[in-house]
């Protein structure tokens, strides 16, 4: 099992923060730009308000606004220093930053008409809590699109994509950001992970319905999909 120590994890995050963006171009072998358009298409964004969860650099919060410009988001993470460099891409007032919790988010009921996150649910300390905040603070008939690495199911694309998440990647993160252990956790995070079938059953469990989990890129990430029943 990963350690999640929530002050671990966010002076992690904090640290790497300069080269995050990068991060993602490795661990997504440079695709993650088209999995965020392909998220927020499902999304449909309209006129109203969306939250961003775990933001980090703000690259899916952008790309709300660049698919709707009359949309209103908000972006959260525990990071102060990922915030900082997410403020550094904003243009004008469509994006709204803070710190926050996203087990215990200071939002009222029934908020926002969506609710994103990108490679940010697997570093939930507790995943069912996490995500009964979702339904909590989304509109009824609300939906979450939700981006999460994950490994192949196909056995040759695992056991080549394992050796490069393991070997290679630590290795190269290591010498990019100067961390020690991130880009030891961050694989490591990914393979714990629950599967397909357990992660559907956890969002219907949180109260989520039409829950689809979709592979993207031979199974290198999922696409998560689902909406908050009707009253």
């Amino acid at each position: 099992m990963v350690e999640k120590d929530p002050a671990k994890i966010a002076r992690m995050f904090s640290a790497i923060a300069p080269s995050y963006d990068l991060l993602n171009r490795l661990l997504s072998m440079g695709v993650d730009k088209r999995w965020r358009k392909k998220a927020i298409r499902w999304l449909s964004p309209r006129e109203g308000i969306y939250l961003d969860v775990a933001t980090g650099t703000c690259d899916l919060a952008l790309e709300i606004a660049r698919q709707c410009a009359s949309a209103k988001i908000i972006g959260v993470d525990f990071s102060h220093e990922m915030l900082v460099a997410g403020q550094k891409k904003i243009k004008g007032g469509q994006i709204l930053l803070g710190r926050g919790d996203a087990l215990s988010m200071p939002f009222a009921d029934a908020t926002f008409e969506g609710i994103t996150c990108a490679y940010g649910i697997r570093n939930f300390v507790d995943l069912p809590k996490g995500l009964r905040e979702m339904v909590r603070t989304l509109k009824p008939g609300g939906q979450v699109s939700i981006l999460e690495f994950t490994t192949p199911a196909n056995p040759v694309i695992k056991a080549l994509y394992l050796f490069y998440f393991t070997r290679l990647l630590p290795y190269v993160g290591r010498l990019v950001s100067g961390h020690p252990d991130a880009y030891t956790y961050l694989p490591a995070s990914v393979m714990n992970f629950p599967d397909r079938t357990t992660l559907k059953k956890i969002f219907e469990d949180a109260g989520f319905a039409q829950v689809m989990v979709t592979p993207l890129t031979f199974g290198i990430c999922d696409l998560i999909t689902a909406r908050k029943p009707p009253p």
